[in-house]
């Protein structure tokens, strides 16, 4: 629950280089010279508009690369506009295609297509997993979808026939060498499958409101069985791993967990447990922002590493921005709310690169994940004990009646300043806990994260408060800037 050596992500020079970055996309142009960034339709050439979205803030044009008036596969070009028509940013992720490229077409769209999807029924027959005491049956053939020429460019730039094909697998996209047949790349590339889980929603302690449970140094009881909750697992890539669009199990001991029937039904004792746990409960969380509106923090694969360290501690290290759960005592990851306490210091290094350069701002940090914790608990804890955050985790460590590593509700105020970023959190905690029980939780949260957006990374209490009551002003009026001045006014933060 520790927050590690802060050291700055990297941050890209300039937006447009860390768009394509993070698509993943070669930065070098086919066009040669660069667009005139102030006119709004100047673009380069070979472009071929495909989408115009429009959102709060203006207008924003993709662009599909072509050549010889094919697509160029994964090569795109984006331009985002404010309402006036000024060009805000430019992503430019072409790939480089020598003009000597032949596009004459040597092996048929039947043939490559045949090519592709016997290549895909075959790893989809070596893949398919049947249910216990249940014979196999047949898996089915790989189906055409559609056939198209297009161009890879980059260095080992060539002609292609782009196949997609459906299995058991989901939807597949395989580039065949036009010229030779060959099949030179093959993955799948359908989305949001949904695989079956248990967990700790969000822990023991709290589902059973019980605080006499004990970790028994991780072995399975029945009073912890039936705290397990089966759940959906949404989001997930595909891959057969916990992996998705919001988490990603990077490491793990023991090995990351697989299934290709999507299923991680495991008890406690089992290490792939708390890789469960960390899908689930960040992937609730993401979709939980989304909710609120907000589609810019930390929307990516957060990496885990899940019981790779052996201390009584968890943490999230910005260098790598990597998130560590720990397994001394009871796992970390068996608490939903260290979870969501660390993902709590993802989300503002995010938000605002680099931060927490100051003893407040640390204890912003600290403050923040324990009230977010606390706030992500609510739909499930029932009421119980709400300000009480990581009570199943406590158990090792406090001796009750009641287990808490820190609350959201002691009184604290700046006259209490300690000097530690974890006490001294408590009275951040304190004032967004205010302000939700002035506000409610989806208003509250709204507040909170957009206030988040003008932080600097050395923050003091009093600014971070100021750019939260502006943030609550701009968003719902006076009356509730008010409301939320009250609440930083009682910890004398304001």
């Amino acid at each position: 629950m520790t927050k590690r050596v802060h050291r700055r992500k990297a941050v890209a020079a300039l937006a447009v280089g860390f768009a394509a970055a993070t698509l993943g996309m070669s930065f070098t142009s086919a066009a040669g010279a660069a667009p005139d960034a102030g006119s709004a339709d100047a673009v380069p050439a070979n472009l071929k508009l495909i989408r115009t979205k429009t959102s709060l803030l203006g207008k924003h044009l993709w662009y599909q690369q072509t050549f010889k008036g094919l697509p160029v596969v994964n090569g795109y070009y984006a331009k985002h506009l404010d309402k006036s028509g000024k060009v805000l940013e430019v992503a430019d992720g072409r790939d480089a295609v020598p003009d000597s490229l032949d596009v004459t077409v040597k092996v048929p769209a039947a043939t490559a297509t045949k090519s592709a999807n016997t290549l895909v029924s075959a790893r989809a027959a070596r893949n398919r997993i049947a249910a216990p005491n249940k014979s196999v049956t047949p898996t089915p053939s790989a189906t055409e979808g559609a056939a198209q020429l297009a161009v890879v460019g980059g260095p080992h730039a060539r002609l292609v026939w782009n196949v997609t094909s459906r299995s058991t697998e989901g939807v597949t996209r395989s580039l065949v060498d036009a010229k030779n047949g060959v099949v030179v790349d093959s993955k799948v590339i359908s989305h949001n499958v949904d695989g079956k889980g248990s967990v700790f929603d969000p822990n023991p302690v709290v589902s059973q409101k019980n605080e006499n449970l004990a970790d028994e140094d991780d072995k399975n009881q029945n009073e912890l069985f039936v705290a397990q909750k089966n759940v959906i697992l949404r989001n997930l890539d595909g891959s057969g791993k916990l992996n998705g669009p919001y988490v990603n199990i990077k490491e793990a001991k023991g090995g990351v967990a697989e299934s290709k029937s999507h299923t991680f039904v495991y008890q406690r004792a089992n290490d792939k447990f708390e890789q469960v746990m960390a899908y689930y409960q960040v992937n609730q969380t993401q979709e939980y922002i989304h909710s609120l509106g907000f589609t810019e923090v930390n929307n990516e694969s957060q990496d885990f590493a899940i019981n790779t360290f052996d201390g009584d501690n968890s943490f999230y290290d910005p260098s790598i921005d990597m998130i560590t759960m720990g397994e001394g005592g009871v796992d970390d990851g068996e608490d939903a709310e260290v979870i969501w306490h660390e993902y709590g210091h993802a989300i503002q290094d995010d938000i605002v690169p680099g931060f927490g350069e100051s003893l407040e701002a640390g204890s912003i940090g600290e403050g923040f994940g324990d009230y977010w914790a606390v706030s992500m608990s609510i739909p499930v804890s029932k009421g119980y004990d709400l300000p009480c955050v990581m009570d199943w985790d406590a158990t090792s460590y406090t001796s009750g009646p009641k287990h808490c590593l820190r609350r959201t509700d002691t009184g604290k105020t700046t006259d209490d300043i300690s000097g530690s970023v974890h006490d001294d959190g408590e009275i951040w905690s304190n004032a967004l806990w205010d302000i939700h029980k002035a506000l409610g939780r989806n208003k509250a949260n709204k507040v909170i994260l957009q206030g988040t957006f003008f932080y600097a990374p050395d923050t003091t209490f009093a600014d971070a408060a100021r750019v939260t009551v502006q943030s609550a002003r701009l968003l719902y009026g006076k009356a509730t800037a008010d409301q939320v001045t009250a609440a930083f006014k009682a910890r004398k933060i304001l």
